[in-house]
């Protein structure tokens, strides 16, 4: 990444993600009284594609986010922290209960780059496994998978073959058509365990 957050603006923007969810459900302060000062720095008002994602006992609870670029890390965390709580299609809403058996993870992405390749064994040799997120498209569908997933998926034709399948393409396509590919890398915040 060309530009670098600290862990303490890391920390802000996981405690901010934390409190907007919270402040939603009627929970906790009306301001967040050990973030504000945190989130005053330039840096997060620059533009940069965020997800936040939340997970629960260990397993995804909700993930939401965007790949360009289109609003300050401070908004783009506030957004996301709400869609990734509240209409994620994949997950009934977040409710009071849970609340705090939420882990919450920040991703500052760089700019998705397109990656060019011969055919499927190029792009399995030009993957970086733990480093990249990877978009794919074909026609109108597409999805992304951030780095993080490669834990879940550390094969990369498998991890292929998953991600084709949540773009809800056929599980090969990735070998069998020539899908666009891009690639990105994150700066990843969560809060201490």
């Amino acid at each position: 990444m060309k530009k670098s957050f600290s862990n303490e603006q890391g920390q802000a923007l996981v405690r901010l993600a934390r409190h907007t969810i919270e402040k939603r459900l009627g929970l906790g302060p009306r301001e967040p009284e050990t973030v504000s000062g945190q989130l005053d720095d330039d840096i997060l008002k620059e533009k940069h594609g965020v997800f936040v994602t939340l997970n629960k006992h260990g397993d995804l609870r909700g993930c939401i986010g965007s790949l360009e670029a289109r609003e300050s890390v401070l908004e783009g965390v506030k957004h996301n922290a709400l869609n990734a709580a509240f209409h994620d299609p994949r997950f009934r809403p977040v409710d009071r209960s849970e609340v705090g058996a939420l882990e919450i993870e920040v991703s500052i992405l760089t700019e998705p780059e397109p990656l060019e390749y011969r055919d499927h064994k190029d792009l399995l040799k030009k993957l970086r496994p733990g480093l990249d997120g990877v978009i794919i498209r074909s026609g109108y569908a597409g999805a992304t998978f951030l780095p993080q997933v490669w834990e879940q998926l550390p094969d990369e034709e498998d991890f292929l073959a998953h991600l084709c399948a949540k773009a809800g393409l056929p599980a090969d396509a990735w070998k069998t058509k020539k899908l666009e590919v891009s690639t990105y890398q994150v700066q990843c915040f969560e809060e201490p365990g």
